[in-house]
């Protein structure tokens, strides 16, 4: 007797969607076969295919070289998952990702953003070129920077953000680059030196470069530094429990953090639609502003799981008064992603290259005039300072 999801397999290869050994891959009876196209794409034996959201868009590779799980995830075009696990992960297209993968929700990989094998991710975004080396855990991170697969923003192997803090929060989100820039792709690569770390919540500016080795706990913003952290003096000292001597600048660097994600969203919301010219790429694109705005409501969660331990250790009233109406401001922001005149003067620019060019997304970024660029960068800077005027304690 055939299984429940045989029939959804059937469907698959029908439409085009290559299985050299059908009888090894799982289709669960929830993927919505019309999210899948039939266009080469081809899913390797061992896999399992669950969710439905699940989208995955012509010339994708699935389990090339060991089995994936993939559940929920938004694949764009010729993108190659190699081994794995992907729960709710976005790709945008042209990603390839090494075997051993562990990517969880609200991680979202732009175009040609890549990682090797062994690879940890939640809650991480990847702008265009950035790349993984292997055995890294990156969860809780904004990279962008790197005008090319050649020049690159990169991550060395053995490489750990640590994203969890002795009084049990996560208000870490750490930022290698910024977003009204970052967008651009005209920006230096950031390079972290493997087998090394960052100790967040971290800032770090475009172009530059941690040692390997190198453990960091301090922000760096200008941009072309070299920062070069040794180890620590081995001490032993009487701890104190609950006790936040950074609560400020952990509270506004996570208020940072979240004001470049609205910046985003009115990016993903007024710019990426002009590109997504088929029902696919446009459940993709949709697929993706639903993902921000869920990573957002996490980094909220984790802010408010930061201030309740406040409540119990030194006074911090201003936080917590702050804290009250982030929620509120944010709400505002997504509901109506604002679209200045300048950002207006963008997007017309790129929806003329599409009609006369049908050019990509990539290709159309870098081709923008320099003045548009600019105020392309206002237009998104705005938009994170109006937060920050509000919410900055």
């Amino acid at each position: 007797m055939k299984s429940n999801h045989e029939p959804i397999k059937e469907k698959l290869r029908a439409k085009g969607v290559v299985m050299p050994n059908p009888e090894s891959v799982y289709v669960a009876d929830d993927v919505d076969i019309d999210r899948i196209s039939g266009n080469d794409i081809t899913v390797f034996p061992g896999c399992r295919i669950t969710g439905s959201r699940t989208l995955i868009l012509p010339g994708t590779r699935i389990g090339y070289e060991a089995p994936v799980t993939l559940e929920n995830c938004l694949v764009g075009k010729n993108v190659r998952l190699n081994g794995g696990f992907f729960q709710e992960a976005v790709f945008l297209g042209d990603n390839v990702f090494g075997s051993n993968a562990h990517v969880r929700t609200g991680t979202i990989l732009e175009e040609q953003a890549c990682a090797a094998h062994t690879v940890g991710l939640k809650q991480t975004l990847l702008f265009p070129f950035v790349t993984l080396g292997s055995l890294i855990n990156f969860c809780d991170c904004f990279m962008a920077g790197g005008t090319s697969r050649k020049n690159h923003s990169e991550v060395g192997s053995s490489f750990v953000h640590f994203n969890y803090t002795p009084n049990q929060d996560k208000a870490t989100p750490s930022m290698m680059g910024n977003v009204h820039q970052g967008v651009m792709l005209d920006q230096p690569p950031v390079f972290l030196g493997g087998q090394g770390g960052l100790v967040g919540p971290v800032r770090i500016g475009f172009g530059c470069l941690t040692g390997a080795g190198s453990i960091v706990r301090k922000d760096e913003e200008r941009p072309n530094w070299m920062i070069l952290a040794g180890n620590t003096r081995s001490v032993s000292l009487p701890r104190r429990s609950g006790v936040h001597p950074g609560a400020v600048r952990i509270f506004n660097h996570n208020i940072k953090y979240l004001a470049g994600l609205a910046a985003l969203h009115a990016w993903y919301v007024h710019v990426r639609p002009v590109f997504a010219r088929d029902p696919l790429s446009r459940e993709l694109i949709s697929g993706l502003q639903k993902t921000l705005v869920q990573s957002m409501g996490e980094r909220i969660r984790q802010l408010e799981k930061f201030c309740d331990t406040l409540k119990t250790s030194h006074p911090h009233d201003r936080i917590l008064a702050t804290m009250e109406t982030v929620g509120q401001y944010i709400d505002q922001v997504l509901d109506s992603p604002k679209l200045s005149a300048s950002g207006e003067t963008l997007v017309s620019w790129l929806n003329n290259q599409i009609t006369q060019h049908d050019t990509d997304y990539i290709t159309a970024i870098q081709s923008l005039p320099r003045e548009i660029k600019t105020q392309g960068s206002h237009w998104l800077l705005n938009i994170e300072t109006t937060l920050l005027d509000l919410l900055t304690v």
